[in-house]
């Protein structure tokens, strides 16, 4: 699967072999903060536990993996010195992957540098990929979580056309988390 440009940004899937890049935008407590509390993530553990669970999921002729965010070089993102600079990464998989797979509801996440917040980049870079992913005739739902307190993740939910479901607890093998729940109809 491909996902076009947008008018600021470059979308490719990353590979097992992101790690460093991963690793450079787990270091800022600020991006862990609705994470984690704020702590930065360890190379051992995104090579022996992110790196992982990307293998399970990543799938090239699906969409699914971690999309790599870059700004193009323009106008728009030398305003904020950013042209040529990666940015953060578009979470794609099926709902509940580590649980129980929601092979037709597909899970958007994302986590992106603190210098693009509040500039719309995320919803930039969700909203592309949404749309590459709703094109697959398989794909019913788009959905995505965040912790109640996450307003920014929660605005960029609203903004993609995703309504709330409901609030509970997410399950997850690394630790479950109360979350909200929001979601589309495509």
């Amino acid at each position: 699967m491909q996902i076009p440009n947008t008018p600021r940004l470059t979308l490719s899937l990353m590979s097992l072999d992101d790690g460093a890049l991963m690793y450079e935008l787990d270091q800022d407590e600020r991006v862990m903060h609705f994470l984690n509390g704020g702590i930065k993530t360890t190379q051992n553990q995104i090579d022996t536990v992110m790196l992982p669970r990307l293998a399970q999921y990543l799938n090239p002729a699906k969409g699914w993996g971690l999309w790599k965010v870059e700004a193009l070089d323009c106008a728009e993102n030398d305003k904020y010195q950013l042209s040529g600079q990666y940015l953060g990464w578009i979470l794609v998989r099926p709902m509940h992957f580590f649980t129980q797979p929601e092979l037709h509801n597909i899970e958007l996440g994302w986590r992106f540098k603190y210098d693009c917040w509040g500039k719309g980049y995320a919803t930039e870079a969700a909203k592309a990929v949404m749309q590459a992913i709703s094109a697959c005739g398989d794909v019913t739902h788009v959905s995505a979580i965040a912790v109640e307190d996450n307003h920014a993740s929660i605005a960029i939910m609203k903004k993609l056309g995703m309504t709330f479901l409901y609030k509970r607890i997410h399950r997850d093998p690394l630790g479950d988390t109360e979350a909200v729940f929001y979601q589309k109809t495509v």
